[in-house]
């Protein structure tokens, strides 16, 4: 059995590792406005990493963005590092929950996950990297559950609007959900846009090593999913789609493996009909289209060799025409950026058999929020921590690697994210 223990006997509710980094930044911010919603009322925390004079720093700039000065003195600072397996676990006893936002997480994410099993911390991350989540499955899945403690990867942007996303159409929809698409857009204001040279890295290296995904999900052993209803139309790499207004192409995140992840441990645990999923993103017109196919054809072509590799981080500007950068996005842009998930699904209303004849019903579903990468994810990152503090009974009852799926389906943690700004609505 599984055991939250928020008790006197671990001081911190959470501890947030690598607080000092460029999204760990924004992490200690919305822990620190959400204090009031630990439990009894209270959320005892602390920040850790590898130099407590960027942690103080980061505590400085939070307590000034706040106006809560109490930050300065009030919040403790653990010296920990991810080479120092130690320091770690020392951390690690110390918490109730650690947030793990030090990536990319398929060199620096393992030891963490190791630390929290063997000291009885429940992990919560943000990873968007396939590759390494199911690996944290595969090889710590049955030590988590021997200790009762939880390891919930991918509670970001990636991949908590889709894979909650999915959970809420399936629950809002009167029958059999059997198949759902989303498509995903999003927005920036006057001043544009950017994304953090973190992900353009943990992208690199994703598709240099994806020979290696597909060997590591052979390991499982998994049966396919059973298709209920109509199978699901694979869409092409590059289509008009109406649903968006916009050209779209299949979404090369970590959604789609993350949504198949918790169908079948829905399937497996509670029998419930697994939902086909298929995920896409919107890329705008024919201008947008040329410059993805230049940039698309540079990164497939040096990725392939550990020279374009280095070329490729050295220079995430120029081989993104912008879309990443080593310094991310200003306050500015964040505030005027937003994303969207339009889901349409089809199924069989109440009485009507699967098995038999074409789906009879639709319903579409929207998620929305604010900037993805350091407003949405910190939000969904911290509510999913709360959940996980608060509502102990209606988790998972043995522990184990999840992801938030299958953590959270029986939670609140869908109205939690509406209070906060991410937003799941039937259109």
């Amino acid at each position: 059995m599984a055991k939250v223990d928020t008790s006197s006997s671990r001081p911190y509710h959470i501890v947030i590792f690598g607080a000092s980094g460029f999204t760990g930044q924004f992490v200690v911010e919305e822990v620190a406005r959400t204090v009031s919603e630990g439990p009894n009322g209270t959320l005892k925390w602390a920040v850790a990493g590898r130099s407590r004079q960027k942690l103080d720093k980061v505590l400085e700039q939070a307590a000034g963005t706040l106006g809560k000065p109490e930050l300065r003195t009030a919040v403790e600072v653990i010296v920990a590092d991810v080479g120092e397996p130690d320091s770690l676990a020392a951390m690690c006893k110390q918490a109730v929950i650690v947030l793990d936002c030090v990536g990319p997480y398929r060199f620096w994410g393992e030891p963490v996950v190791k630390a929290c099993v063997e000291n009885g911390a429940h992990c919560i991350d943000i990873c968007g990297e396939p590759q390494f989540l199911e690996s944290m499955q595969l090889n710590y899945d049955s030590q988590a559950a021997d200790k009762g403690v939880y390891i919930v990867g991918a509670c970001g942007f990636d991949s908590i609007p889709a894979d909650m996303g999915v959970l809420y159409t399936r629950d809002q929809f009167k029958g059999t959900l059997t198949a759902l698409e989303s498509f995903l857009t999003v927005s920036t204001g006057p001043e544009g846009g950017s994304i953090n040279d973190g992900t353009w890295k943990s992208a690199i290296y994703g598709f240099a090593d994806s020979g290696k995904l597909r060997s590591l999900r052979k390991k499982f052993g998994h049966k396919p999913l059973p298709v209920v209803g109509s199978k699901i139309k694979r869409r092409s790499a590059l289509f008009y789609s109406n649903e968006v207004q916009q050209y779209a192409v299949p979404f090369m995140g970590a959604d789609p493996s993350v949504v198949k992840r918790s169908q079948r441990f829905l399937l497996e645990e509670h029998q419930e009909t697994p939902v086909q999923y298929g995920a896409y993103a919107g890329v705008g017109g024919v201008a947008n289209i040329v410059k993805m196919l230049f940039a698309g054809m540079m990164f497939w072509f040096l990725v392939k060799f550990s020279f374009g590799q280095d070329l490729l981080i050295k220079y995430p500007e120029f081989f993104s025409f912008g879309l990443f950068s080593k310094d991310g996005p200003t306050r500015k842009q964040m505030e005027g950026s937003s994303f969207k998930f339009a889901f349409y699904g089809e199924g069989y209303t109440e009485g009507q058999d699967p098995s038999q004849g074409r789906p009879n019903a639709k319903i579409r579903t929207l998620v929305q929020g604010p900037e993805a990468g350091y407003v949405a994810t910190p939000i969904a990152m911290v509510q999913a921590a709360i959940t996980i503090l608060n509502e102990p009974t209606a988790l998972p009852k043995k522990g184990g690697v999840y992801t938030p799926g299958a953590t959270f389906a029986k939670t609140k943690l869908v109205e939690r994210l509406n209070k906060h700004g991410i937003q799941f609505s039937v259109i």
